[in-house]
């Protein structure tokens, strides 16, 4: 299923990601650094979900209390919410 996601406290505006069988796939971000959260959604590609948040939850940069990743792990923990609810919305926030 394909996921939107407004991240919170973090340069980037969007994350788009889909879930099929707990598996991350085709996480893409707009804003924020473009390399990094390049190399993120590469490194995050094909992997569990559980993984994933278990990884970025808690990571701050710089000043801030969260970063680009832990908004990622946000993002999958509430689709994974929002999908054992059995709400079938494609658009998180």
């Amino acid at each position: 299923m394909k996921y939107t996601y407004i991240p919170q406290g973090v340069c980037s505006t969007k994350v788009d990601f889909e879930i099929e069988d707990g598996v991350v796939k085709n996480v893409s971000f707009l804003g924020g650094c473009n390399g990094n959260l390049k190399a993120i959604s590469a490194l995050v590609e094909g992997m569990p979900v559980d993984e994933v948040t278990k990884k970025l939850s808690g990571i701050s940069c710089g000043m801030k209390s969260t970063s680009c990743t832990d908004q990622l792990a946000t993002a999958l923990k509430k689709a994974v919410e929002k999908s054992s609810e059995g709400s079938g919305s494609e658009s998180q926030q």
